[in-house]
Formats: C-alpha cells, sequence, structure tokens
C-alpha cells in the first residue's frame, strides 16, 4: 500500500495556507488526526475500486482517508474556500475524486454516485438529521441504492438513531432507522479531535441496509410514529385516536393501546404499519 500513497502536506498546513478556518455557519468541525481518519474510512469494508459519496469534505480530511482506501469518491462541498484544497487532492489521487461545489442537500447522490455507493461523512451538524433520513427514505427494491452509511453525527442523534425501545432515546428515528436496517454506533469520538472542538461529543454510526417488510408502506409507516411519539408519554390509544384504524390495528396484532410508544417495538410498529398499509 505504501506506493499507493501521495505524500501530503499535514492537514493543519493545508488549513492555515488556504485560509480555512471552520465556520460556525456551516456546522464545521474539522478532523485532523489521520489514523483516526483511516479508522474511519475502514468501518464500512474494503473500498478497492468502490464507488463512494462524501457530504461536507472541507479541508479533505476524511478525503483523504477515503481515497487511501482506493474508493472512486463523490464529494460534495459549499464552501467555495476548500475547494482549491479538493483539488489538490485529485492531482494527487488522479482518477479517484470528483469534486462538486454545491450544497449536499439540493445534489442528487445517487445519479452523481452511482448505485453501490458507500455513503461516509463527517456531517456538517446542521444538515446531518435531514440528510440521514433522506438516504433513509430512498426507494428499497428491495434495497436502497446506496450500499452502507457511515456517519458522524452529535452523540445525542447517534443514540436515537441506534436506540431500543424503553429507553428514553427511542424515537421516531430509531424506528426509521431499524426497521430495514442494522444501525450501530460504531465508534466514539471525544470532542478534543476536533478543530474547533465541539461542545459536545460524537459518534460514528454505521448503517447496512437489509431487504425491505413486505406489504409495509414508508409513508404509512411515518404517519403512524409520528401520531405513536407526538404525545409519547401518554398511552398509545390516546396518541392514535386522530390514526384511522389504528386502534384496531393495534388490537388484531396483541399489542396492549394502554402501553407507551417507547415501549412498542419496530417489529411491533412495521407489523401495525403493515395492516394499516392494506386499507
Amino acid at each position: 500500500m505504501a506506493d499507493e500513497r501521495p505524500a501530503l502536506p499535514p492537514l493543519r498546513d493545508v488549513i492555515v495556507r488556504h485560509g480555512l478556518a471552520a465556520s460556525k455557519a456551516l456546522g464545521q468541525n474539522f478532523l485532523l488526526d489521520e489514523q483516526l481518519l483511516d479508522r474511519i474510512a475502514a468501518i464500512p469494508g474494503p473500498l478497492k475500486d468502490k464507488p463512494a459519496f462524501e457530504v461536507g469534505p472541507g479541508p479533505g480530511g476524511l478525503t483523504r482517508a477515503i481515497l487511501r482506501a482506493g474508493a472512486r469518491l463523490v464529494a460534495v462541498e459549499r464552501d467555495d474556500r476548500c475547494l482549491p484544497a479538493l483539488a489538490e487532492l485529485a492531482d494527487a489521487f488522479p482518477g479517484q475524486l470528483t469534486v462538486i461545489a454545491g450544497d449536499a442537500m439540493q445534489v442528487d447522490a445517487q445519479a452523481e454516485a452511482g448505485d453501490g455507493a458507500h455513503i461516509i461523512a463527517n456531517l456538517p451538524y446542521n444538515v446531518g438529521t435531514p440528510l440521514l433520513v433522506g438516504w433513509l427514505s430512498a426507494t428499497w427494491t428491495p434495497l436502497p441504492w446506496w450500499s452502507s452509511l457511515t456517519l458522524m453525527f452529535q452523540m445525542e442523534v447517534a443514540e436515537r438513531i441506534v436506540a431500543k425501545p424503553g429507553t428514553d432515546h427511542y424515537g421516531r428515528l430509531a424506528v426509521l432507522s431499524q426497521w430495514r436496517s442494522d444501525a450501530r454506533i460504531a465508534m466514539k469520538v471525544h470532542r478534543s479531535a476536533f478543530t474547533p472542538p465541539p461542545k459536545v461529543m460524537s459518534a460514528v454510526v454505521h448503517i447496512t441496509p437489509k431487504p425491505a417488510p413486505e406489504g409495509v408502506q414508508l409513508k404509512m409507516l411515518e404517519r403512524l410514529t409520528a401520531a405513536a411519539f407526538g404525545q409519547r408519554r401518554k398511552m398509545i390509544r390516546q396518541s392514535l385516536k386522530a390514526l384511522p384504524g389504528a386502534l384496531e390495528a393495534l388490537v388484531a396484532e396483541g399489542i396492549d393501546p394502554q402501553r407507551r410508544a417507547e415501549t412498542v417495538s419496530v417489529e411491533e410498529f412495521v407489523a401495525v404499519a403493515r395492516r394499516l398499509s392494506r386499507d
């Protein structure tokens, strides 16, 4: 591998040379520890010659690691200040890196990166959850276009993604993340690893898809969980009153209507949504 790794300047030097002070408005916090970055890039498994997609590469720390792993990477960056530094990386890894200047919320990741891409990103905090929900809500036939998601979040968001029933963090995001995917916290990252350090701890979440359960409409599951968790401290017979047929579906599935939403498992929500999807 050594002969495949071009000599690159330290990330701190790149930041200084290009004047890339992290922008609070863009939710930027840069990771500079290259060993840590290589560990993050290794989470999806071998990337040699595989498509990958990155959001918010900034000065290119994680970008370097993904390229060193051999991926064919598409990176989307809305901060024009970072583009020259990323252009240098494209020159250092010929044919591996395509940089798109723009807002990831407006970019069609599937069209740009291609089917089977591994999405790997230290997500800007202000758009992390909307991007995740968009990728999880993509069409599954029975699998989505992406192969895996390896994403850095604030610890609280990461805990909400992987939460289990009966815990304080369990809610709609957990159900959306787990009803047809396996989600786990792959790595915790201390705030001191970032420049500048954020106020909170972070974690890398790794999500791999599994075939979607048959007969379940995503929109119905979203309506069901929105109603259930909209009043999470109430019994679900109260919170689901406004959703036609929901109480009958609960009873048909043997779920006690006096339970609270936070105690209802992902599988139970899926079973109820399946019944409601038939109507």
